[in-house]
């Protein structure tokens, strides 16, 4: 069954997105960024986490869970080291996958050829 939750959420996604590129003069960016403040947003009120457990990795998939470990990691540093927290936090959960990203991007671009 999680793995029907799991496609209807990534779907659902999808499908919004999709809307809204189609009906709105949006570019992707604006998309993207539009669905991590949403994922922040819904992190921030305890919703986020619900999904998590009842759509797994269909939940942790999406763009809005990268505003989800936003938050997360901000509020988590926030309860331990208080306000200064939430600037020192922000990037604990999403470090490793940022580095990632940008060690692929400089090795991709050392061996095909970037248009400028």
């Amino acid at each position: 069954m999680i793995y029907l939750n799991a496609f209807l959420f990534c779907g659902t996604i999808c499908l919004i997105s999709q809307l809204i590129l189609d009906n709105t003069k949006l570019t992707p960016g604006h998309v993207t960024s539009l669905f991590v403040i949403i994922g922040a947003f819904l992190d921030i009120f305890g919703i986020y986490d619900k999904f998590v457990l009842y759509c797994g990795a269909g939940a942790i998939i999406p763009i809005t869970s990268f505003g989800h470990l936003l938050i997360h990691g901000a509020m988590d540093t926030a309860s331990k080291l208080g306000p200064l927290g939430l600037a020192f936090g922000v990037f604990n959960l999403t470090s490793a996958g940022i580095s990632i990203a940008l060690v692929s991007a400089f090795i991709l671009a050392l061996i095909l050829k970037p248009k400028h």
